[in-house]
């Protein structure tokens, strides 16, 4: 379809791109984005071109990834295409510093795309005594090791290493990790993979400087292994005790795999 039409509507830097439902094969609409989407940046001197469109459409989709837009967000049930039926809408954008063409552009386009995992990185510390450090935490009830969520472009030792002296105030130098983990949905989380790094065994003189240093960790306890399953969900009391009892490698939900 020759007559095909995409229009942009402009204010202060930002572009829209709309059309309106159409008969449209996929090639024709992704030449019309294309050109549209090159002019209105490069004529208008736009630093960010967005378009929402129903999560249906999928040629629409196809299109958008072929020029270059990167996902955005999901808008949860924002339409209602038909009575009692909810949709979501997809937020797609093109900023003007963005690379579009060639492997780069390519790559960058499914870096928005493909699913992405929070990755979690604990370390075990152990005492003279053979407790187990646990810190108290101020917005759940279960306690966990020292450590947390890892940064984007952040290794997961850079992340546990970080996590610990923030929480604790301890600098540690870490090697290994002991287990990775990978971690179902659970009360509202989608699924993680964890990695836990063994600390080793502290010795008096640093067991008795540790203390809370971040406003997320209401206290730190040393925690008898027979006695860590009352304060830890079950998930962590299985990989806590396999990994005392010399476990290592991969694990699912806390079951080792391939054992």
């Amino acid at each position: 379809m020759s007559d095909f039409k995409v229009e942009v509507d402009i204010a202060d830097g930002v572009g829209r791109l709309r059309w309106e439902q159409q008969s449209v094969d996929a090639e024709t609409l992704q030449r019309a984005v294309s050109l549209a989407a090159d002019d209105a940046i490069i004529a208008h001197d736009l630093r960010r071109l967005q378009v929402e469109l129903p999560d249906w459409d999928a040629t629409a989709r196809t299109a958008l990834h072929r020029c270059g837009f990167r996902l955005e967000g999901r808008l949860r049930s924002a339409i209602e295409p038909e009575p009692g039926v909810f949709r979501d809408v997809l937020v797609y954008s093109r900023l003007a510093v963005d690379t579009v063409y060639g492997e780069h552009g390519f790559s960058g386009m499914l870096d928005s795309i493909l699913p992405t995992k929070r990755l979690i990185a604990h370390v075990l510390f152990r005492d003279e005594e053979g407790r187990v450090l646990l810190l108290e935490t101020t917005y759940k009830q279960d306690w966990e090791l020292p450590g947390g969520v890892v940064e984007r472009g952040e290794s997961p030792r850079a992340g546990a290493e970080r996590e610990v002296e923030e929480e604790l105030g301890l600098e540690v130098a870490l090697g290994q990790p002991l287990i990775a983990d990978w971690m179902p949905p659970y009360l509202g989380w989608s699924d993680a993979v964890e990695f836990i790094f063994d600390g080793g065994v502290l010795d008096a003189v640093t067991v008795a400087t540790i203390a809370a240093s971040d406003h997320e960790i209401r206290d730190v306890h040393w925690v008898a292994p027979h006695e860590i399953g009352e304060f830890v969900t079950e998930l962590s009391f299985r990989r806590i005790t396999w990994l005392l009892e010399g476990g290592r490698g991969y694990s699912e939900a806390g079951y080792p795999v391939g054992t």
